[in-house]
């Protein structure tokens, strides 16, 4: 079916939104391997599991959970313990809560999820809710400061990566602290410890009579270029579906609420652009198994049209160049498309959990895959789960990557509410190849060379890449 060019409003939103002490347990590096299965932690008459009812302390990750019957309170602790205040959530991140569980054996210690199939964070069971827990939290400017130091000191992976230290960044912040401070006043001081941290992972949210303020680097160049000029990131982002489309000409399908552009090329190169890991649906249950069940579904049923169209494909181009990222689920089931065999795409650990790194599988789909050559086109908007995708097509031996270097950020956001309502978003997750290399910061570097977005044309300079690579796959 030909799909007619259009831009609808949700890719846009969504784009233009985005972009310690280990404690005592059972000592497992490897805690995946012995847990029991995924369960949810609420059951279907809306109680909360009683194997799983107690208080759990997390090892990494500076959370602290009570389970009663009626459900879970998520409280954050490091040098203090505090229940942050409930309000809007102010990011994806910080809307969903641990919904699953996997029982160790001992039932002292439990795998935690967010969604099925993502991140396991270990937790150990405590005696009882801590009583500094129980008080009121100091919303006052020190609190603040101190909490934001606390949380980095403990969590953030990348000082070595992102200079200067913790050390340094803290004595600035401390100095511009004044007693009697408004909230603007203390944003300022916050700013100066995240000044230069160029990690597009790690943000600052909050609120100042009315107005919503954000910190947050490490967008690259590209993307600041674009949204400078006349008409802004919409304007190329429109730019960039119309030429695409129009190129692909009868073969074109924009599909996935925007996020999908596919089609073939001179009849013998597949052509498949993806601009988010995620958000195919119109479903507003973030993280639910509804959710998920249907985000997966819509995403297969896509890939499904699209590899059985390329079956007879000389190549294959996977353009990851302007993806923003998304849910980890689908920077996994993408490279499942292009491999027969599976395969470990990338590992993750976390700073302070003392957990061996978790290999992360890429399982061949059970839909249409294509064996043949492989490119993957790349640039430094590519970051996130764009990353991680790209990161495990690398490790498929028919894979090559061509373009530019990936933005180099790729750990899940850990989101922390500070005591004052203000949210914190920063990396403690190290993603890393097979090998051990990582790529925060430095991003990953393509095979082949190529501009992608030129700054003095850069919608018709994308499809002069991607022209690029079809000639490429001529001497295959």
């Amino acid at each position: 079916m030909r799909i007619t060019p259009r831009v609808a409003a949700p890719l846009f939103a969504f784009l233009l939104s985005s972009c310690a002490a280990t404690p005592q347990g059972s000592g497992l590096s490897r805690p995946w391997i012995d847990a029991g299965e995924v369960r949810a932690i609420q059951q279907p008459d809306g109680t909360s599991a009683p194997q799983v009812r107690g208080v759990w302390q997390s090892r990494g990750y500076g959370r602290l959970l009570a389970i009663d019957a009626q459900g879970v309170t998520q409280y954050e602790i490091g040098d203090t313990c505090y229940l942050p205040p409930s309000e809007d959530a102010q990011s994806e991140m910080d809307s969903i809560g641990y919904r699953f569980f996997r029982m160790m054996p001992d039932g002292d210690s439990a795998i935690f999820q967010l969604l099925r199939g993502d991140t396991m964070v270990l937790f150990d069971r405590i005696a009882e809710l801590p009583a500094q827990c129980r008080d009121e939290p100091d919303t006052g400017p020190k609190a603040v400061a101190a909490a934001l130091l606390d949380a980095f000191e403990r969590h953030y992976a990348f000082f070595d990566r992102r200079p200067p230290d913790h050390d340094t960044r803290a004595a600035k912040l401390r100095d511009a602290m004044r007693p009697g401070m408004d909230d603007d006043a203390l944003w300022d001081a916050l700013a100066l410890y995240m000044d230069g941290l160029s990690d597009s992972h790690t943000k600052l949210i909050g609120e100042i009579d009315g107005e919503r303020r954000r910190i947050q680097d490490g967008q690259g160049e590209t993307l600041p270029r674009e949204r400078a000029r006349k008409g802004g990131e919409s304007a190329w982002l429109v730019g960039l579906i119309e030429q695409a489309t129009q190129k692909l000409g009868d073969t074109a399908h924009h599909t996935g609420r925007d996020r999908i552009v596919w089609g073939t090329i001179d009849g013998r190169v597949g052509y498949l652009q993806i601009f988010q890991m995620g958000g195919f649906t119109d479903r507003e249950d973030f993280g639910s198994d509804a959710w998920a069940e249907a985000e997966m579904a819509e995403f297969d049923r896509i890939m499904d049209e699209a590899f059985s169209a390329f079956q007879d494909a000389d190549a294959v181009i996977i353009d990851l160049s302007n993806n923003r990222g998304g849910w980890d689920r689908i920077a996994k089931a993408l490279p499942g498309r292009v491999t027969d065999r599976a395969y470990t795409g990338f590992t993750t650990r976390a700073r302070g959990s003392g957990r061996a790194p978790y290999p992360h599988r890429i399982e061949p789909a059970d839909g249409p895959r294509f064996s043949g050559p492989v490119y993957v086109l790349t640039s430094d908007v590519t970051v996130s789960g764009g990353e991680l995708a790209t990161l495990a097509l690398r490790q498929n031996p028919n894979v090559i990557q061509i373009g530019k270097t990936t933005r180099g950020a790729f750990s899940t956001p850990l989101a922390k509410r500070l005591p004052n309502g203000w949210l914190l978003e920063l990396s403690n997750e190290i993603f890393a190849a097979p090998d051990g290399t990582v790529y925060e910061e430095t991003g990953l570097p393509p095979q082949v060379d190529i501009a992608v977005y030129p700054d003095e044309d850069p919608v018709a300079g994308h499809w002069r890449a991607v022209e690029a690579v079809v000639a490429m796959t001529a001497h295959e």
